[in-house]
Parts: C-alpha cells; structure tokens; sequence
C-alpha cells in the first residue's frame, strides 16, 4: 500500500484552542477510526524499520502507546512503555521535562532495558521535543541508546525535531504541520 501523506493529513483533526488558548491541537482521533488511514500509518513504519537494527520499541504514554504497540507487535520486538508519573508498579527512573504547557515527569520501569539495547521511540507527534528528550534520558541512564525518535506528526517550528537531532538523536515523522495550518 502506497502512503498518502494528505489522506493522512486530511484525518488529523486541529482542534482550536485546546488545551490552551492560542494551541491548535493535532488529535489523531479519526487517523485511528479509519481502518484503512492506521493500516497506512502502521504500514509505513513498519517498512521503515523491518530490516533495522534495534532491540526494542519504546512508546510515550499516551498516543504514542497506539502506534508503538502496533510496530511493536508486526516487527516482534519487546515494548517498552514510559509512562506519566505515579502510573507504573515497580521500582522506576524519572525524569522531568518541559513540555509546551508546563512541566512534567515521565518515568519507566528500571529493569526495562540493558547495556547494549537500542530503543526506537514512539510518540504521535513532536512538538517541542521533551517527552521525547526525557525518554532518550532514561534509556541511557539505563546503558540503552536511542536509535531513531519517530512519530505520525511533527511540529517542526516548536523546534522539537532540531533539539533531538542536536542531541544526536535522529528522527522521522510521517506528516508535518506548520503551527498556523488549519
């Protein structure tokens, strides 16, 4: 199946104002509601990443647990989840960041990865890059490394996808969007 990156777009729906005045939110709702639109999405990254060389799949909560799950599950790789805080069982790492309405704290299981592992991250989309920043953290303070940040949607004037790459982190989005497209 051939990507359609306007399709996709058109499916992306901008909610006005939410959560904040003046933020125009990109909610992936309805890209999950059509079969066909998720298949091409799931598609995608999976023929990105079927012949990488990575050890496992991490997803931010919460949109990016939709889509890492899926990757995860179609190329047979453990799933990590990084989670907001308080909402994991075990014994956890944190890690606070800011996020483009305040700050916040993600965490992950300590015993989620090893030295050596390299961790594709997921999220539905890069905005100002921290939830991304924070899990890049943790899987190195666990002796992991990072090796793509990737994400339906990117926002590339909140300059997230520059600050991963600064970082040394590459990244791949399938659609972009200028803050002001309606």
């Amino acid at each position: 199946m051939i990507f359609d990156e306007f399709s996709i777009k058109t499916l992306i729906r901008p909610v006005v104002d939410f959560p904040k005045p003046g933020v125009i939110f990109r909610d992936i709702t309805p890209l999950f509601q059509s079969p066909r639109a998720l298949r091409m999405v799931a598609d995608s990254f999976i023929q990105r990443y079927v012949e990488a060389d990575f050890s496992h799949i991490g997803a931010m909560d919460a949109r990016g647990f939709l889509i890492g799950s899926i990757i995860a599950y179609e190329l047979n790789k453990p799933l990590i989840l990084f989670r907001k805080q308080g909402k994991l069982p075990a014994d956890v790492l944190s890690e606070s960041y800011q996020t483009e309405y305040g700050e916040a704290k993600l965490e992950v299981h300590a015993d989620s990865l090893c030295e050596g592992d390299k961790v594709l991250i997921f999220d539905d989309l890069i905005a100002t890059g921290g939830t991304l920043l924070a899990a890049a953290q943790l899987v190195r303070r666990m002796g992991a490394s990072v090796f793509e940040a990737a994400a339906i949607i990117d926002l590339p004037e909140l300059g997230g996808s520059q600050k991963l790459q600064d970082s040394g982190i590459a990244t791949f989005a399938l659609t972009s969007f200028a803050l002001n497209d309606q």
